[in-house]
């Protein structure tokens, strides 16, 4: 990528990365609203529970398994090209998805989606950190990083409002129109880069880490929907993807030409940066994930009210993450992010502390600082990772960047909210006299069913209806405080986390950014050959 693109066009650049990221990430938050009208037989497909947790998890599992080979494309054939594919593919997906007539066919959609995503995130990072120069690149950097919390709050948005007009269909339809202009855009202004390199395949490396990603990846969302972690088909995928891991990095060590140069995670800029983001992305979206259930289920919100309530975490990352230039200049790259950690931890132990009442205005603010909280977070650790990797092998950095991203929310939502079911069902169990014996253990699932049970079974045959109300107000209310009590002890536990992860930046990052890590000796050569 010459110097002319950088000077001329970086920002329409930018704008068509941005606007990419978004398309994805907004459709990954999009579906959470959509599934009670895909359970429903009538206006959906009637999928089942698990059907449905697989029309979520088909779509993670391929996202993140294909997240390095997508660097490989990147690196051997070409940004824009690779870029260019994935966006077919996600199309494609999103069309198929859009269409099907069964849960199967939506899952397998799905899964196709993921296949395109998988590229176009990491992609778009690497063509931002090719097209500006160190001086321009934190901001930069922190334009891009907006667009993923800005589709986090707008997905749920978005969605309720076609939800409202239009049939399910419409939430992965609206993405082919998004997509066409991208790709014309992509065409007319991004230049092609970082390909030709005669890369040999890394078969062994590839193979390892497709499986790896998915063995570890399953085994973090399977222990979740469980709500267990002892059982074989939690810790074997979880054991087993972190022993296929390990092989990679030894594979990787020895190959001539790795798909991730493994040395770099002796870089404490890289190790301690993608441990940031891990950490950071853990507690939002296990706490996001938590708090839209509160509104929804304890506040009696609807989706679309829920959604626009968490519209402040959006809203602050647009308008702080253009300073994070200004940010690094003024604290530091690892100032800058224990700062950050240290508010999000703030943020979540106010989480920990809300009523059933809570004003919804300081929700909104504190919500709107632990956005804050997170552009002094990605943005700088992100430069100083892209930093770290060799100017040629950006696809990397940002393979890893976006693994580590999907590593943090896989965890935060699996473990925390498997922290918040287990002590849901341990306060409520004992309050469900009022139930049918048989009916109890299925209401202490999750709030939605004890309110779902508690409904139906103070309106069954025999039971006087003054009765019947009297005993739905009490499990309502057993509910409400059961499930904040449980909230409150994953906040917590999500602050914790976060608390320590401030700490380890605080120690582990370096306060000036270094030199990249070498280059492995054939890529140095090329490098050098190109260079003449």
């Amino acid at each position: 990528m010459d110097g002319t693109t950088r000077l001329r066009r970086p920002g329409a650049i930018l704008s068509l990365m941005v606007v990419s990221l978004l398309i994805v990430v907004l459709d990954n938050s999009i579906l959470n609203v959509a599934l009670r009208r895909l359970a429903d037989p009538h206006t959906g497909l009637g999928a089942g529970q698990g059907e449905l947790e697989w029309a979520v998890n088909a779509y993670t599992l391929v996202f993140a398994s294909l997240l390095f080979a997508w660097s490989y494309v990147c690196e051997r054939f070409g940004r824009r090209r690779a870029l260019l594919i994935g966006l077919v593919v996600f199309g494609a997906g999103s069309v198929a998805a859009a269409y099907s007539r069964t849960p199967g066919e939506l899952i397998a959609a799905r899964a196709v989606m993921g296949l395109g995503a998988a590229s176009v995130q990491p992609v778009s990072l690497s063509i931002v950190t090719a097209v500006f120069p160190p001086a321009g690149r934190a901001k930069a950097i922190g334009i891009w990083s907006s667009a993923a919390g800005a589709g986090l709050a707008l997905g749920p948005l978005l969605g309720g409002v076609l939800l409202e007009h239009f049939w399910w269909g419409s939430i992965f339809l609206i993405n082919v129109p998004l997509v066409v202009l991208v790709m014309v855009g992509i065409l007319a202004v991004v230049p092609e880069s970082g390909g030709g390199r005669q890369m040999r395949l890394d078969v062994r490396g590839l193979v390892l880490s497709v499986a790896g990603m998915f063995a570890l990846t399953y085994g973090v969302i399977h222990g979740g929907e469980l709500g267990r972690w002892s059982v074989v088909t939690v810790w074997g995928p979880l054991l087993g993807g972190a022993a296929v891991l390990v092989l990679f990095a030894v594979v990787e060590l020895r190959s001539p030409e790795p798909i991730l140069d493994v040395r770099l995670f002796t870089d404490s800029r890289f190790a301690g940066a993608c441990a940031a983001i891990a950490v950071a992305f853990f507690g939002l979206m296990g706490v996001v994930f938590a708090l839209l259930f509160y509104l929804q289920s304890v506040r009696d919100f609807s989706p679309l009210q829920a959604a626009a309530c968490a519209m402040p975490i959006a809203i602050a990352q647009l308008l702080v993450a253009p300073r994070a230039g200004q940010i690094i200049r003024t604290l530091g790259h690892r100032n800058a992010a224990v700062c950050g950690l240290a508010t999000a931890a703030a943020c979540l132990c106010c989480y920990g502390t809300m009523s059933q009442t809570a004003s919804i205005p300081v929700l909104e603010a504190v919500l709107f600082l632990h956005g804050v909280s997170l552009t002094f977070v990605i943005p700088p650790v992100t430069a100083l990772m892209m930093g770290a990797v060799p100017a040629d092998r950006p696809g990397a950095g940002a393979a890893a960047n976006t693994a580590f991203r999907q590593i943090g929310t896989a965890l935060g939502v699996a473990v925390l909210g498997a922290l918040l079911s287990l002590r849901y069902r341990d306060r409520i169990t004992g309050q469900l006299g009022d139930l049918p014996a048989a009916s109890r253990a299925g209401a202490a699932e999750s709030i939605e069913k004890t309110l779902s049970v508690a409904s139906a079974s103070a309106h069954r045959p025999g039971v006087p209806a003054a009765d019947g109300t009297r005993i739905v107000q009490r499990i309502t209310d057993a509910a409400h405080e059961s499930f904040v009590a449980a909230m409150h002890v994953a906040a917590f536990g999500a602050a914790a986390v976060t608390a320590v992860g401030a700490v380890a930046v605080l120690v582990w990052l370096p306060g000036r950014p270094g030199a990249p890590v070498p280059m492995p000796e054939p890529a140095r050569a090329e490098a050098a050959a190109a260079a003449e």
